[in-house]
């Protein structure tokens, strides 16, 4: 109660009122104060307190519920976190088989990783590829990509090159519920050397959800995809 009395106490101050918006509650005005002590009013402390809890209990279940459902994931034997890379000495092999005439799906469950993971080791034969002209590189263009809010948070706290910071600097703050994201426009490769910074959050000293926002970004950034803008 001591931060939401502080806000109130600041929204007091500048002479700010804090309406509910709609719904059955929505006439009462949680600023209020008592005219004569100057201190909030017993019902409005009352309904600053009880909805400060619910929130405090929604999260609370929230985590919960995430770390039973890992818990089920672990017990049926599936394994969270990124997939991995191939290993280096595995990679002419797949793409000798990708040549063979495997298919990108059935190569990904063979070495048990992404599709994206073996897109990247045969890129160079894929067949919108092997059609350009080998001499003519073409430039990446910017792409939009919403980045998790935890991703962000991670990053704004590592040692970043200027370049990388000034891109995530650049970055338009949006508001989900009760979290946000960052919609960050770069080159692909910049994304993708954003999202290698992100790995300690696969470790297993990283909460639940800072894993799961590190894969959201990692499936948002299917690089490879044509689009303009991958966001969610």
């Amino acid at each position: 109660m001591r931060g939401t009395g502080h806000i109130l106490d600041v929204l007091h101050r500048d002479c700010l009122a804090l309406r509910i918006h709609d719904g059955a509650f929505s006439a009462m005005d949680l600023t209020a104060r008592h005219p004569r002590t100057g201190e909030l009013l017993s019902t409005v402390k009352f309904m600053v307190q009880t909805l400060a809890a619910a929130g405090e209990l929604q999260r609370d279940l929230q985590c919960e519920l995430t770390y039973d459902g890992l818990r089920a994931a672990e017990a049926k034997g599936n394994k969270g976190g990124r997939r991995p890379a191939i290993p280096d000495g595995r990679t002419q092999v797949v793409r000798a088989a990708y040549l063979g005439g495997r298919s990108i799906a059935a190569l990904a469950r063979d070495h048990d990783v992404s599709r994206g993971t073996v897109r990247t080791a045969v890129a160079d034969l894929l067949p919108e590829s092997t059609a350009a002209d080998p001499d003519t590189s073409t430039p990446e263009l910017p792409v939009i990509l919403d980045m998790p809010g935890k991703v962000a948070n991670f990053l704004r706290a590592t040692e970043l090159e200027p370049a990388k910071r000034t891109t995530l600097d650049q970055g338009v703050t949006v508001r989900r519920g009760q979290g946000h994201t960052v919609r960050v426009t770069a080159v692909p490769a910049t994304h993708r050397r954003l999202l290698d910074l992100c790995q300690a959050l696969d470790g297993t000293a990283a909460v639940p959800a800072q894993r799961k926002a590190r894969r959201e970004y990692d499936n948002r950034g299917n690089l490879h995809a044509p689009a303009t803008n991958l966001g969610s």
